[in-house]
């Protein structure tokens, strides 16, 4: 069965680079752990955690393996969106018995918000945006082209990127040459389930980059 490259690697690979950036003037090792990674850099980070060398480890469900070993594992940080079950949970937690665990989410699922109101967990809000934060703006109504170019526009305006969602695979092609059309200065590139492993994963990948 061939794997597909999924939104929690890419979030490794992001999350990876932020943590670098932001302890870059700080004597901590970062690594990340995940798919994307070859069998000798798996290797070495498997060793530099055994030897408590990497100071934070950021990856997916592959920290759950049965290879990976903390010399002194004391805090556990999940996000709850992304498929971490109870019992993974409970392995994390099994690695040392005097960890703590904090686990994040937009959207908690309905077993932390029974334990917190019942007082097994602790609970904060966030409630404070990030600096520069700025309101996202909702528009719905018929697709107009004249509407679509002037939206992709203004992105470009701002140097960001633009995800645009087609519902159909076997005209999205057709829709990306018409979208080529409409805003010529746009590169632009397509991603699907139906792709080959190796092509999504560089289309996503290019696409974090800015190559488009």
């Amino acid at each position: 069965m061939e794997k597909r490259i999924t939104v929690l690697e890419v979030l490794v690979q992001q999350h990876t680079k932020t943590f670098a950036e932001r302890y870059a003037g700080f004597p901590l090792k970062v690594a990340g752990l995940s798919r994307f990674n070859s069998a000798k850099e798996s290797k070495e980070i498997l060793e530099q955690l055994a030897a408590g060398t990497v100071d934070v480890v950021i990856g997916t469900h592959r920290i759950l393996s049965n290879d990976v070993q903390f010399k002194d594992l004391g805090l556990v940080v999940v996000d709850e969106e992304q498929r971490f079950g109870v019992e993974q949970k409970e392995s994390l937690k099994k690695l040392r018995t005097t960890v703590d665990v904090l686990a994040m989410s937009a959207t908690p699922i309905p077993r932390t918000l029974e334990m917190a109101v019942t007082g097994i967990r602790e609970m904060s809000t966030i409630t404070t945006p990030p600096e520069e934060r700025h309101p996202i703006l909702t528009y719905v109504g018929p697709a107009e082209e004249a509407q679509i170019t002037a939206a992709i526009h203004r992105e470009l305006l701002r140097d960001g990127q633009i995800f645009y969602l087609h519902n159909r695979v076997d005209t999205i092609d057709k829709t990306a040459m018409r979208l080529k059309e409409l805003v010529p200065e746009a590169r632009i590139r397509i991603a699907h389930g139906q792709m080959s492993e190796g092509e999504l994963e560089d289309v996503i990948l290019a696409f974090w980059n800015r190559d488009f």
